[in-house]
C-alpha cells in the first residue's frame, strides 16, 4: 500500500512540476511588449503628451515660481515643495511650442527624473492610459529636431495622437551638473 501511495505521490509531484514548469515557461516566454504599463496624459495647448505614471510623484495646482537669474527660458524658476526646492520647467517652452502664460487652471506634474524631482508646468492632466510598448510608434521624421529629441514615440488613442515624452532628455545636462 505504501509503495502505491509513494508511486501516486511521485506521479502527483511530477504532474505538479510539469504544470508549474509550463506556467513558468509561459511567463519566461512572455515578451516584454505584452506587458502593459500606465502612462499619464496631459495637455499642452491643443496637443497631448504623456509620461510613465511610475515617474509621477504628485500633481498639484499652479504655484507661482521664483525666477532664477540667467536661467534658460524654459526654467520658470523654483517653488518650495514641503521644504524642498523644486525646479519648474515650462514643458511647452522646452518642447519648442512657446511660453506658457501660467494661470490658476494650470498644473504642475512633479516627476522623479534621473534621481531629481522636477515640476513640469502643463495645461491640464487629461487621462491615464494602459499601453504596451508595441502600441508606441516611432516619432515621425517630419517632426522638428527638438520634438524628436524629447518625444520618444507617438500613441494613437481613440483618434487622438499622444506624444510619449522622454523625461530623461527634458532635464538639460548643464542643469543636472549645477544641481548636483
Amino acid at each position: 500500500m505504501e509503495a502505491q501511495t509513494g508511486l501516486q505521490r511521485g506521479r502527483l509531484q511530477l504532474t505538479v512540476c510539469e504544470a508549474f514548469g509550463e506556467t513558468m515557461n509561459q511567463v519566461l516566454n512572455m515578451k516584454a511588449s505584452d506587458q502593459r504599463r500606465e502612462l499619464i496624459a496631459f495637455r499642452i495647448g491643443a496637443q497631448e503628451y504623456c509620461v510613465d505614471i511610475m515617474m509621477v510623484r504628485e500633481i498639484r495646482g499652479w504655484t507661482p515660481a521664483t525666477p532664477l537669474p540667467h536661467a534658460q527660458s524654459y526654467m520658470r524658476g523654483v517653488i518650495n515643495l514641503r521644504g524642498t526646492v523644486l525646479p519648474i520647467i515650462d514643458l511647452s517652452e522646452r518642447l519648442g511650442l512657446g511660453t506658457t502664460v501660467a494661470e490658476a487652471r494650470h498644473v504642475i506634474i512633479v516627476v522623479r527624473c534621473e534621481n531629481r524631482e522636477v515640476g513640469l508646468l502643463v495645461d491640464a492632466v487629461c487621462d491615464i492610459l494602459s499601453v504596451t510598448d508595441e502600441e508606441i510608434q516611432p516619432t515621425p521624421s517630419v517632426a522638428n529636431e527638438t520634438v524628436r529629441s524629447f518625444v520618444r514615440g507617438i500613441l494613437a488613442v481613440d483618434g487622438r495622437m499622444i506624444g510619449v515624452v522622454a523625461l530623461d532628455r527634458i532635464l538639460p545636462d548643464e542643469f543636472e551638473a549645477e544641481a548636483a
